[in-house]
């Protein structure tokens, strides 16, 4: 595996192991390619069983990116219930974000070390009491300390969730139709939780977009008896203390320092002082892992060309997708004048477009094509998709169908084939013992991509308002907004772009099944 890891999954299969070396890491009963790795015991169910186990999976997965977006439209409520000052009230959001992205790579090393199916059922049961807790709050500190819990929780659940996955649908046919829902429960999730978050702060009170999270969760569990059982492994090693203080911290800094950069600007010291300290500890983090006998983030795990693609376009898309969200939310609300309600029914166009992105088109497709020919025109897809808002003025006519419409089931359609492709690479041709830890990589890389392009979009959507005003004195406000974010927004496809060329340089020329070593 230490060969293969640096080259293109091209070159990765070697003839007579294709059997035994599925990118479940052994799932169907070959001995993993890592070091020190056990077989995984092969599943005796019949498959009409296992797939009780894809609604528990994708329900938890749901649950997670839902709650990423759910408490956004829900925050003025909580700023006026709680007393919370404007300062303060992004920390409903900020702590579940920091904990989340910051422990993920310690969750998915857990949920190795203890068992996918043990880390899924005890972080569902802490998911779903730190949300009964947050919308139980009565001060700000127990709701930002319940929301960082959630986030501490979902850093295990996530990984949990993906390896379970990958280990219980190895069949070529069943893995593409599972990766299709899951890629379409995850690319759905940040748009319904918009909607979610309206619906109930509007009709019920801002307490049930915390509250809604243990139904979902108490269905979930029920179906835990389905999962692919945790199999005794007595060499999964120790943990990497040093490797998770240093990547909890780094990853913290990081995304701590690019949400300040917005409101306090990229030269302040502040914000200079966290992105620099970030990048170091991540930098020592990376050095110490090298020479680490049991380390939190194996090199090989990011090595492999196409798992490492998948890592880097995955990041680079959520980057320039938040850019979208953020701007759709604006329109739609201050230039249309939707209520948040009608605000999410408009993004669920764009959910619309992910589930035929990622059931009808890449389910079918997964592994019968490259990856690249899916995912590199599903992001020149997403790219026009976000020109064509870009183009977008304070009074252009025709808004839903010239513009909102189209555009979103491009970038829509776009996510869905890209999402459940990168999702399918991520665990390509990995070992068992690294299966958590690719599937917390995967994550990882997508919280970071996400702080990383709302604070790029904001600045860029603010700066570029501010100079547009400048210039044209006595312009409408509303004018110099919108075009701010239409340039932050032509920015946004630049990213996109750059994906697309990652995507066809890094993801192999065959399909993933075949890629991985099936």
């Amino acid at each position: 595996m230490h060969e293969r890891d640096s080259r293109d999954l091209d070159a990765g299969a070697e003839a007579g192991t294709a059997a035994t070396t599925k990118a479940a890491g052994g799932a169907s009963g070959g001995v993993p390619d890592t070091p020190g790795g056990v077989p995984d015991t092969p599943d005796p169910r019949p498959d009409a069983r296992r797939w009780w186990a894809l609604p528990v999976i994708t329900l938890a997965q749901l649950m997670l990116v839902l709650d990423g977006t759910i408490v956004n439209i829900a925050l003025p409520s909580m700023q006026a219930d709680l007393g919370m000052s404007d300062a303060d009230r992004q920390w409903a959001v900020t702590a579940y974000v920091l904990a989340f992205g910051g422990t993920l790579l310690l969750g998915g090393r857990i949920s190795g070390m203890a068992g996918h199916r043990r880390t899924f059922a005890v972080s569902l049961v802490g998911f779903a009491a730190a949300s009964a807790l947050g919308g139980a709050a009565t001060g700000a500190g127990t709701l930002f300390a319940a929301r960082a819990l959630q986030g501490l929780f979902a850093a295990a659940m996530a990984p949990a969730a993906l390896s379970l996955l990958t280990l219980t649908f190895t069949d070529p046919r069943d893995r593409g139709r599972a990766f299709g829902v899951f890629g379409a429960m995850s690319a759905a999730g940040s748009g319904v939780g918009l909607l979610a978050g309206g619906l109930l702060t509007e009709y019920l009170d801002w307490r049930w977009c915390l509250w809604v999270n243990i139904p979902i969760a108490a269905v979930a569990l029920l179906g835990i008896p389905y999962l692919h059982r945790d199999t005794p492994r007595p060499d999964s090693g120790r943990l990497d203390v040093p490797g998770a203080l240093l990547s909890a911290l780094g990853v913290v800094a990081l995304v701590y320092g690019l949400t300040e950069a917005e409101p306090r600007g990229w030269d302040d010291p502040f914000v200079l002082a966290l992105l620099a300290g970030g990048a170091l500890l991540l930098a020592v983090f990376a050095a110490v892992e090298a020479r680490t006998r049991d380390p939190l983030l194996p090199l090989r795990v990011v090595r492999h060309r196409a798992r490492g693609g998948a890592f880097l376009i995955s990041g680079l898309m959520m980057a320039s997708l938040f850019g979208c969200f953020l701007f759709l939310s604006y329109y739609t609300q201050t230039v249309l004048g939707y209520s948040p309600v009608e605000a999410g029914l408009t993004i669920m166009v764009l959910v619309a477009g992910s589930l035929v992105g990622s059931l009808l088109l890449a389910a079918r497709l997964l592994t019968r094509v490259a990856p690249r020919t899916l995912m590199v025109p599903g992001l020149l897809a997403m790219a026009a998709g976000l020109l064509l808002l870009s183009r977008l003025s304070a009074d252009s006519s025709h808004v839903m169908a010239g513009y909102l419409v189209p555009a979103q089931l491009l970038v829509g359609t776009g996510l869905g084939v890209v999402l459940t492709s990168a999702t399918s690479l991520a665990t390509a041709d990995v070992g068992f013992a690294d299966m958590g830890t690719a599937s917390a990589t995967f994550n990882a890389a997508q919280q970071i991509g996400g702080a990383v392009g709302t604070a790029l979009f904001n600045t860029v959507a603010t700066t570029s308002a501010a100079a547009y005003l400048r210039a044209y004195q006595g312009a409408d406000t509303a004018d110099g907004t919108v075009h701010g974010f239409g340039a932050a927004l032509l920015v946004s496809a630049g990213i996109m772009l750059a994906a697309a060329s990652a995507a066809a340089l890094m993801t192999g020329t065959r399909s993933a099944d075949k890629d991985s070593g099936r």
